[in-house]
């Protein structure tokens, strides 16, 4: 499910059936990373395309939590905290944070269990063909960590 008016009006209807939502972490600059940021953006939101076709019905992808690349990544936390716990409070059972910065492996355990962080792979190069091949292998990798952590914290 998206974040859009129809996927949330059935994420409404259903909410006993929608029991994860996922939030894409993309990192922001405008300086000297600023296409770090671009390739690891457009990695993710279309890694999350991906997953949410492979979980409709039963994930919902909120709207990218995105954070300056320059501020540390410690101060981010109290707000992404917040999401989550503005998510649990309305039902979901399991919360997810998908990246592809490394950063926020320092931080790993400050996180929970729900930290998945994905290597970025580039994309600018690539033909929109062998990008989605290239994402729906990601994905059957995806599919075997979130399965396991949907067991673990059941």
């Amino acid at each position: 499910m998206n974040w859009n008016v129809k996927d949330i009006e059935v994420f409404e209807a259903e909410k006993t059936y929608i029991d994860t939502a996922v939030i894409p972490m993309v990192p922001v600059d405008f300086g000297k990373d600023i296409r770090v940021s671009a390739a690891q953006s457009e990695f993710i939101n279309l890694l999350t395309m991906h997953l949410e076709r492979q979980f409709k019905g039963r994930m919902m992808m909120t709207p990218s939590f995105t954070y300056r690349m320059s501020s540390l990544i410690d101060s981010e936390v109290e707000r992404l905290s917040d999401w989550a716990e503005e998510l649990s409070a309305s039902g979901v059972k399991h919360i997810f944070f998908l990246t592809s910065d490394s950063g926020w492996k320092k931080i790993e355990d400050q996180l929970g269990d729900r930290l998945i962080w994905v290597p970025s792979i580039p994309l600018e190069d690539l033909d929109e063909q062998y990008k989605h091949s290239i994402m729906e292998d990601q994905v059957k990798q995806l599919l075997n960590v979130i399965v396991q952590k949907w067991q673990k914290n059941s």
